[in-house]
């Protein structure tokens, strides 16, 4: 059930992820806030399967086992890299793409592959956050970043598709930009700002 409840400031979260990637940049982009996060990885909490056909649907999925396991609010992403000549995809396949070894130079390569000599470079990162309670309460917010593909990969910042996404304004990919500028423009970025703006309560904690 989604309602306006917010969370509160200082308060202790769980981010409902294993990826370290994602657990650096949620720290830094939430260090201010005073927010405290334990990710799913550090508490041993099992990965569920995402079966739903949205990004909204698969964070909440994600989001909820989380704060259910663990009796605290549980913040969750789910983002994908969704490219114009693939009709969107790879989207929530993003991960998967990368097979069963997270191998990313794989999934950059099948982008590449399946785009072929298309003129249409087009493609946007983006990201859904879900905020749940263990009571099943949810909370949304959603970013997006809008940019091309580039080929061949550049750069050995960032993770995922990173090396193969040059955001619109740049000639840089993401791999290429500080941590502090990706943040800046990023779809996570984006996406966080929302939440803090309307998930988050501005009273002291």
């Amino acid at each position: 059930m989604t309602s306006e409840r917010r969370l509160n400031r200082g308060e202790r979260i769980v981010l409902a992820s294993h990826n370290k990637g994602k657990l650096v940049e949620f720290r830094a982009l939430l260090a201010e806030s005073g927010i405290e996060i334990v990710s799913a990885a550090e508490l041993g909490l099992p990965e569920p399967e995402e079966t739903a056909e949205t990004f909204e649907g698969n964070a909440a999925i994600k989001a909820l086992a989380a704060a259910k396991a663990t009796g605290l609010p549980a913040l969750s992403d789910d983002s994908g890299f969704c490219v114009a000549a693939l009709d969107g995809r790879p989207g929530i396949y993003s991960a998967r793409w990368a097979g069963p070894g997270g191998d990313m130079s794989i999934a950059m390569q099948r982008v590449h592959d399946e785009m072929g000599a298309s003129p249409d470079r087009h493609a946007a990162f983006v990201a859904v956050l879900c905020l749940a309670w263990p009571d099943g309460t949810t909370r949304y917010a959603e970013g997006r970043c809008e940019g091309e593909v580039c080929w061949p990969p550049k750069g050995d910042q960032g993770h995922g598709y990173d090396p193969i996404f040059i955001p619109q304004g740049d000639r840089r990919s993401f791999a290429e930009l500080s941590a502090d500028e990706k943040n800046a423009i990023s779809h996570r970025g984006r996406a966080l700002e929302r939440f803090l703006a309307t998930c988050v309560s501005t009273d002291p904690a």
